[in-house]
């Protein structure tokens, strides 16, 4: 079932000296791939318009990219949901993220810079600080930079924009690992284990802390998509 959000909370104010049409879809994409739309949540054009403070035609056209794309689908001709995940999909985007951020996560180590390390290690302490608060809105957008922190490392920005496209079918059902993953940390010690890759250069090792980290998701996430579907035949 669709459910209504605060559309304003998880969307950014545009600037209006630029793009209207691309900020729109930037800002929409973001909140997507941070998983600041949850499942199933409802969005109209004209409250997406009013939480950017533009007018419906650039927010039409985000929508009609991010449709393609397939991150979000048309529930009536003005309102459009954020779909649910499938196993099949879960499958298929993981299988796909294992290929892609475990290459960016290799070629980072090669790549890294003192700032990118210094970086990541003060995102990471966001997150814990995030997670001790059950701030987990908070918890998802660190993540979401963390991992673009590191793959843009590599120096490969059509990777990047690979991943992207991934994260956009994903991002909302991140919201479902938690509280759990908050418990257990796993997420934790996997970034740590690539942050101590990355300061060796050991590009193995790198890959291996981000592989390990989307299978973890993984074998989460599909016990709860197995048990929803098995709800709601």
């Amino acid at each position: 079932m669709a459910n209504d959000v605060d559309i304003a909370a998880p969307l950014t104010f545009i600037d209006r000296q630029a793009s209207l049409g691309e900020l729109a879809y930037s800002s929409l994409k973001e909140s997507i791939i941070s998983g600041q739309f949850v499942q199933g949540s409802k969005l109209t054009v004209r409250s997406v318009a009013q939480a950017l403070g533009v007018s419906t035609t650039p927010v039409r056209d985000a929508i009609v990219r991010l449709i393609g794309e397939g991150a979000l689908v048309n529930l009536g001709p003005k309102t459009v949901v954020v779909p649910e995940l499938t196993i099949a999909t879960l499958d298929e985007v993981t299988k796909i993220r294992l290929a892609l951020e475990g290459l960016a996560a290799f070629e980072a180590a090669a790549h890294i810079k003192d700032s990118d390390i210094s970086f990541l290690e003060e995102t990471q302490n966001r997150i814990n600080k995030a997670m001790d608060k059950s701030r987990y809105a908070d918890v998802l957008r660190f993540n979401k930079a963390f991992h673009f922190r590191l793959y843009g490392a590599a120096e490969m920005p059509r990777l990047v924009a690979l991943i992207e496209s991934q994260w956009l079918r994903i991002g909302p059902s991140m919201n479902d690992l938690y509280p759990d993953s908050a418990i257990d940390r796993r997420g934790v010690r996997n970034h740590e284990r690539a942050i101590g890759g990355l300061k060796r250069q050991d590009g193995a090792a790198v890959r291996a802390a981000i592989e390990k980290d989307l299978r973890d998701g993984y074998r989460r996430l599909s016990k709860l998509v197995l048990s929803k579907q098995a709800r709601c035949p």
